[in-house]
């Protein structure tokens, strides 16, 4: 089977949907051997940041000589960047190849469940995980936490919750604290729970569900004299988050390099400048909200922001948060089907509608003269223009 059959499958389970819950996942693990029981796991959930902790934390631990797998979504150019293994060979296209044919009968034989796109791609990342015999395993949750097909792990190391804010709301929830609720799933009795600093009614949800079930939450850790590599005020917590998590694998007997984690780390399209762009994740509120104190804090030149969204997120919210950090505007529809159109972004805030991602990118670079590029809203449209002006290849979108 080749890799392009791989995504050809993988994207035909799209028009499912995201289908909460962990019965479809579980049967399809154990008709592949139940590969996760082979791993012991760190499990990082959240609605910004958990990205960028995962990737800390598996840093931290390759760095002590660790063998680490490093699970993460969505990806920004190739599906191979959602399964790494850090402290071995790279994960290549011919690995999730074999490795999908020959997970073919417990994903799509007879009798098999019918699961949906991630819970699909989830079995083949853990069944490769255990295919290298990684000594550990860095999961970072999809979506939400109880019902997540991460959750599937019963006793992780050490679980982390970084912050919460109003995302996915048609699933998780109309408030924080429900959203809460949805990511302290992932919490599990006598397990150390890293959570960090929310706001008040998150915050009360998690504490009470630690207490609850008896999972010790653990103070973060200062940094001291380390400063993060990746950019931000915001990494500073990322980063004390990761670090309070190596340190609680410490205390298990795991080899960890807090320094490592956070000055070595490598987490693409976070404040990532490239040439004359900044890229960004930026998808939601708080994730604007974010990037628009970064941008205050630098010093002012002209900008040009390049955005994109999906249709379901509050992209109202998020352009009001970025404009005043901008001076001109340039709209791109992500390469999804559930992209709001371009027209209609400009239509509510002014600026440019572009036919193409590359022709905003032209168009942006027009407009910014000597200034910079922001580029923000959708990871998926990041992704793209990060791979165009890297000039690296790219699979086909995955239109979830």
């Amino acid at each position: 089977m080749a890799y392009a059959e791989v995504l050809r499958e993988l994207y035909a389970l799209t028009p499912r949907g995201i289908e909460p819950g962990l019965e479809r996942v579980r049967e399809a693990l154990r008709r592949a051997g139940d590969p996760h029981r082979a791993l012991r796991v760190v499990h990082v959930a959240g609605t910004n940041g958990k990205g960028s902790v995962s990737a800390m934390v598996a840093t931290g631990l390759a760095a002590a000589g660790q063998r680490v797998a490093l699970y993460t979504s969505p990806h920004l150019a190739s599906l191979t960047e959602r399964m790494r293994v850090l402290g071995g060979d790279a994960i290549t296209e011919d690995d999730v190849a074999r490795t999908w044919a020959d997970l073919h009968d417990a994903l799509f034989g007879a009798g098999a469940p019918r699961v949906t796109f991630f819970e699909a791609l989830t079995v083949l990342a853990l069944a490769l995980f255990r295919e290298r015999e990684v000594e550990l395993a860095v999961l970072e949750v999809g979506l939400g936490g109880r019902l997540d097909a991460t959750n599937v792990i019963e006793r992780p190391l050490a679980c982390a919750i970084t912050r919460i804010g109003l995302d996915h709301q048609y699933l998780l929830g109309d408030d924080l604290a429900s959203i809460a609720a949805e990511k302290a799933g992932i919490l599990r009795p006598g397990v150390p729970a890293v959570i960090a600093p929310q706001k008040p009614e998150a915050q009360a949800v998690l504490e009470e569900i630690a207490h609850r079930i008896g999972a010790p939450i653990v103070p973060l850790a200062p940094l001291g004299e380390l400063r993060p590599r990746l950019r931000g005020a915001h990494q500073q917590e990322n980063a004390r988050i990761a670090a309070t998590v190596l340190s609680a694998l410490r205390e298990q007997g795991v080899a960890a390099d807090v320094r490592a984690a956070i000055q070595e780390v490598e987490w693409p399209g976070r404040l990532e400048r490239v040439d004359a762009f900044l890229l960004d994740a930026a998808h939601n509120e708080d994730g604007a909200a974010t990037l628009a104190a970064f941008l205050a804090s630098e010093p002012r030149r002209r900008r040009v922001l390049l955005f994109g969204a999906m249709a379901d997120k509050d992209w109202r919210t998020m352009l009001a948060l970025l404009r005043p950090e901008v001076d001109a505007l340039v709209f791109a529809a992500p390469p999804l089907a559930r992209a709001e159109r371009p027209e209609n972004l400009a239509a509510a805030f002014g600026g440019e509608p572009a036919p193409s991602v590359e022709r905003a990118i032209e168009r942006a670079r027009e407009l910014a003269g000597d200034g910079e590029v922001i580029v923000a809203g959708s990871i998926y449209l990041m992704g793209e223009v990060r791979a165009r002006l890297l000039g690296l290849p790219m699979d086909p979108p995955i239109a979830m």
